[in-house]
């Protein structure tokens, strides 16, 4: 008697979403999520609710966002940096990101890690930050 097995189909590979970077000329409400997560283009409009206390500019719009991972059960984490580590409010903004973007729809955990690889320069302003503080 013959006996043949069948081998068992590959196991289907856990999703996982890649981070968004806002320096990838990408419009955020754009970017295609399954269904469930937190959009990336409510989070942004979230974080652009915070400013830097010493900047009239949002926190986005001066470059400090480096990445979003917005996840399927909820879960959105952030790397941000500061305009410099001597900040006044360094412990403070991280909190003011995460108390905003718990906000948006289907959000579950935000978590808000401030990273200083690379480092801030003015260059990571968007154009509507340059304007603004007369730098056109």
């Amino acid at each position: 008697m013959d006996e043949t097995t069948t081998p068992a189909p590959p196991a289907e590979e856990a999703k996982t979403h890649e981070s968004w970077r806002p320096d990838e000329d990408v419009d955020p409400r754009s970017i295609e999520q399954e269904a469930g997560e937190p959009l990336i283009g409510d989070i942004v409009d979230a974080i652009r609710t915070v400013f830097d206390p010493e900047i009239p500019i949002n926190i986005y719009d001066l470059g400090l966002i480096y990445a979003i991972d917005s996840r399927k059960d909820g879960s959105i984490k952030i790397e941000m940096t500061l305009t410099a580590p001597g900040c006044p409010v360094a412990e403070d903004i991280p909190i003011w990101v995460r108390d905003a973007v718990v906000k948006v729809d289907g959000s579950t955990t935000v978590d808000v890690e401030i990273i200083w690889d690379p480092p801030w320069d003015p260059g990571m302003m968007t154009d509507y930050a340059k304007i603004e503080l007369g730098m056109y």
